[in-house]
């Protein structure tokens, strides 16, 4: 399992409430094309957080990297629902930090791997 992590902010125009549907609406689209295992969002509470802390933070699970591959393939897909879905959540994101975790301790110990 890994989890991609993406910290937002939205930009200016931008509205909460309409930012949530509409990654709820992409995001079960793309669970239900079998590209993720599972999502959540949290918003941060109350304004606290250290100076970088985003307003945003969603979760996606995929089983593995080749599943996260896939899941940034099927986000070029050029499907009219697909398109639609994406760009409605990107045009409302204003900034974004985005990171990949797993769980730790891990039976591959991947810190200590290298091809080189």
């Amino acid at each position: 399992m890994n989890l991609y992590h993406c910290s937002v902010d939205l930009r200016d125009n931008a509205k909460a409430l309409a930012f949530a549907a509409a990654v709820e609406a992409w995001m079960e689209h793309m669970k239900a094309h079998g590209v993720i295992l599972s999502w959540r969002m949290c918003r941060r509470k109350l304004g606290f957080g250290g100076p970088r802390a985003r307003d945003f933070l969603l979760e996606i699970e995929v089983e593995n990297l080749t599943q996260l591959d896939e899941a940034f393939r099927f986000s070029a897909t050029k499907d009219e629902t697909t398109e639609r879905l994406y760009t409605t959540v990107h045009q409302m994101v204003g900034e974004v930090d985005v990171a990949l975790y797993r769980p730790f301790p891990d039976a591959e110990r991947a810190e200590r791997m290298a091809f080189i």
